[in-house]
């Protein structure tokens, strides 16, 4: 396990996660969602390959629709 930070809460994660796996781990869905890592958006198609690193500080934001 890695300590991150996940909307400004210190987290435990398991190593070598994907930005991807890490919102499988979550329980989180795909859809209307932005990745904020290190004070950088991290593009959808990057989130493949970026991987967590100890010490990260993330952002996750869910889009929300609505009148």
């Amino acid at each position: 396990m890695i300590e991150t930070t996940i909307n400004g809460a210190p987290q435990q994660v398991p190593e070598n996660l994907t930005l991807r796996e890490l919102l499988r781990y979550l329980n989180l869905g795909e859809d209307r969602v932005a990745i904020e890592r290190n004070r950088r958006i991290v593009k959808r198609e990057e989130w493949e390959s970026v991987r967590v690193e100890p010490g990260d500080q993330l952002e996750i934001v869910h889009f929300v629709g609505g009148g």
